[in-house]
């Protein structure tokens, strides 16, 4: 083998693992949003018509670390027994272009994109208190009898969705 050909090789092969090195320090990134194209070309082919473009996108939820414990002066258990976790992810987003048939002068297609918005969420969680209090030094360190309590934490939603509709010219 001649030297240019090994050197040729070696710096091939050097090349490539540089290259497999570096994609290899470099972190996966999740997606935070799925692409859901409606495939309706072969439809708009079949019959020789223009067809509307119809895309979506799903997000992808996420889970969060729940809250630590939170202790309350004068209860033995702390605040929240089963704790509400956190869930980051997204209402789905839409998008709609279709062609009109000239219906209004100047106007040959309509809009409407609904993109995805965020949503912030939190499971239900409980909170519970036994029926005992804390010790007591007037009665020699026990503890006084009282009502148990319980509370469900209902679940929490929050988002600010928007759209938009347009008409316009072009295809």
């Amino acid at each position: 083998m001649k030297s240019t050909t090994r050197g040729t090789l070696a710096a091939v092969v050097t090349g490539v693992a540089a290259a497999m090195g570096a994609a290899a320090v470099t972190p996966a990134v999740a997606a935070e949003k799925v692409p859901v194209p409606v495939p309706l070309d072969g439809v708009g082919r079949g019959l020789n018509l223009q067809t509307p473009k119809i895309a979506g996108e799903l997000p992808v939820p996420t889970p969060g670390g729940p809250e630590g414990p939170r202790y309350v002066e004068g209860r033995l258990l702390p605040d929240q027994a089963v704790p509400r976790l956190p869930v980051g992810a997204g209402l789905p987003g839409a998008g709609l272009h279709t062609p009109l048939p000239n219906l209004v002068d100047g106007f040959d297609h309509l809009g409407a994109d609904a993109p995805a918005a965020d949503l912030t969420t939190l499971t239900p969680g409980l909170a519970v208190d036994t029926p005992l209090s804390a010790p007591n030094p007037d009665h020699y360190g026990l503890p006084d009898l009282k009502l148990p309590q319980a509370a469900v934490l209902g679940p929490l939603l929050k988002t600010v969705p928007g759209a938009n509709v347009g008409m316009g010219e072009g295809a």
